[in-house]
């Protein structure tokens, strides 16, 4: 019963929060070849866990730089360094939220 309430009111937190994710993130987003999921999982490989992981996300996206990106050159020489976010700490901080809990994988492997 409590697992039934946790999901429900996640699911219902990630609805409400997703505008910010899906207006800001995956609108850019779709315009790469590289879907949104791939950075996920190079952030994860790197960060390992939930709250380095948010952390280095944040504080990329407030000051992209070559030295702290998780992509490779290869894909920095094709596409470049992203623009600073134009989000707040609160909107930035709510869209990574949508997206950890999209694409986590804590708790959904067997």
């Amino acid at each position: 019963m409590v697992k039934k309430i946790i999901l429900i009111l996640s699911l219902m937190f990630c609805f409400a929060n997703a505008d910010v994710y899906e207006k800001n993130c995956v609108e850019c987003h779709k315009q790469l070849p590289v879907s949104i999921d791939k950075y996920f999982y190079k952030y994860l490989l790197i960060y390992s866990s939930e709250t380095d992981m948010k952390n280095a996300m944040i504080s990329y996206l407030k000051y992209p730089a070559k030295e702290t990106t998780v992509m490779s050159d290869a894909f920095i020489s094709r596409f470049g360094i992203k623009k600073k976010s134009k989000l707040s700490e609160d909107e930035l901080k709510e869209a990574i939220d949508v997206y950890w809990q999209k694409y986590k994988v804590f708790g959904k492997l067997k």
